[in-house]
């Protein structure tokens, strides 16, 4: 008995250092491999970024990330490089951008709301409706919005962009937000109707505050799926002064004439600067509305 215990505390030791040694080469092989796919995804941003402070005839001679010279006339020729200066297309994202925000969270809410806290007529029905809407590609209903935009008078306007926010188009939003409104105890409503608060004043008073990483994740997500888009502004745009970013930097490419590459790409890396502050503010927020949606708590 007395020699079995320190063999047996041997062995238990040398099988825990072994498991301990394995898992640390585990974790050790798996950063590796992470920071390896990290550099590759991350390498064309960088690229990109580089380009941006090259010559123009120094763009494409080289794969390198590290320039030879340093320049900023890609700066200066992207900025003032059309017609009309770059401030101009970054106005129109910026407005479009938060109109779409402000429209898709007000929207989606109160429809979310509806669906969540609200007894009414064939609810599930219209739910199935509204989650039926994700399989729609937006190409199918193309045509006839744009017919209709035409009649009345809104083509070469942001009308089109943002008013169908205010009419709670975006399904997955709704989606998103009834898995949140689910998850907050009914208690509290039935406490406020008690106390004679309205479907209205429950709304405002107990939802919204209560809501707000789900409604900061829609909100990022509405600004920058707004930000990228550059099939709507393509239909709908066409005057210059109307562009946005996206459709700018369309511009500093032509199949018939000299295309300013510098300029592109300068103007791609100060495109990007937007999302990449907002994500960098609002990410604990971002992070915990995906995490709590759809989950009891």
């Amino acid at each position: 008995m007395t020699t079995e215990a320190p063999r047996l505390t041997i062995v238990t030791g040398q099988v825990t250092a072994g498991r301990v040694a394995r898992r640390r080469v585990i974790s050790v092989v798996a950063h590796v491999l992470l920071i390896g796919a990290s550099i590759l995804m991350l390498y064309p941003l960088l690229w990109m970024l580089s380009a941006s402070f090259r010559p123009e005839a120094e763009i494409f001679s080289s794969n390198s990330l590290i320039p030879s010279s340093v320049s900023l006339h890609g700066y200066s020729s992207g900025w003032f490089g059309l017609s009309r200066s770059f401030d101009v297309f970054f106005l129109n994202s910026f407005i479009v951008s938060i109109l779409c925000v402000i429209g898709n969270l007000a929207a989606c809410s109160l429809t979310a709301f509806a669906f969540a806290r609200l007894e009414f007529w064939g609810r599930r029905f219209w739910f199935a409706l509204m989650l039926g809407t994700l399989m729609l590609p937006y190409q199918v209903v193309l045509i006839p919005q744009y017919v209709l935009f035409l009649k009345l008078g809104w083509v070469n306007s942001f009308l089109p962009l943002v008013v169908p926010k205010y009419l709670a188009v975006d399904a997955f939003f709704i989606f998103l937000m009834v898995q949140f409104f689910r998850g907050i105890p009914r208690e509290l409503d039935e406490a406020a109707m008690m106390d004679g608060c309205s479907p209205w004043r429950i709304y405002f008073k107990i939802m919204l505050p209560l809501s707000l990483p789900v409604m900061t994740t829609a909100g990022i997500f509405t600004f920058i799926f707004t930000w990228d888009d550059f099939f709507a502004p393509l239909i709908y745009l066409n005057d210059l002064k109307t562009y946005t970013v996206t459709l700018a930097l369309r511009t500093f490419v032509d199949s018939t004439a000299e295309s300013n590459w510098s300029g592109l790409f300068a103007m791609s890396i100060l495109s990007l600067l937007p999302i990449f502050v907002l994500f960098l503010f609002f990410q604990r927020l971002l992070i915990e509305g995906i995490a709590t949606t759809g989950m009891k708590r």
